[in-house]
């Protein structure tokens, strides 16, 4: 049906690398041109040898689900006549052990919080629904062994740097 490309570079530059000591920090580039700085999670690797300021593939992972899933629910607000002003999802992925003993994103938790606009108001519901209906759609979520909940009555929780909503 489509194929998706993604670049991955990196490079040794001055490191001994079979020590173990070399940067994880990376390029990601995408056929539109953008071009993101990436590394591995300060969480996963020590903090000499990545970049907490750039994207890492946790992070990622986590933002395509929930890019995945939104999309989809605007595409149904839509078909359903109902105008949808604001979307934003604080969305969160948890690391631990499957069931294999593997390390892996067992769970990802969505947070959409979502205002609509007009005078057509969706019911909790058929807030619900759409939600429901996205997650089937939504072809990353198809593709994933990770638990997904879409937790639409969860507190804010805190915004990363450089959020507004």
């Amino acid at each position: 049906m489509s194929e998706h490309l993604a670049t991955v570079q990196w490079q040794r530059q001055q490191a001994q690398f079979i020590d173990n000591c070399y940067s994880r920090e990376h390029t990601w580039q995408f056929d539109g041109g953008l071009t993101v700085a990436a590394s591995a999670s300060p969480q996963v690797v020590p903090a000499a040898y990545t970049n907490a300021a750039c994207v890492d593939p946790e992070e990622a992972f986590v933002a395509s689900l929930a890019s995945c899933h939104m999309l989809w629910f605007l595409a149904i607000a839509a078909q359903h006549q109902f105008v949808v002003d604001t979307y934003c999802d604080r969305a969160s992925g948890k690391l631990a052990k499957d069931a294999a003993g593997h390390l892996a994103i067992t769970q990802v938790r969505l947070r959409p919080q979502i205002t609509f606009a007009g005078e057509a108001q969706p019911s909790a519901q058929q807030i619900a629904q759409m939600h429901e209906a996205a997650h089937h759609r939504c072809f990353l979520a198809n593709s994933v062994k990770a638990k997904i909940v879409i937790d639409t009555a969860a507190p804010k929780a805190a915004s990363p740097p450089g959020s507004d909503c």
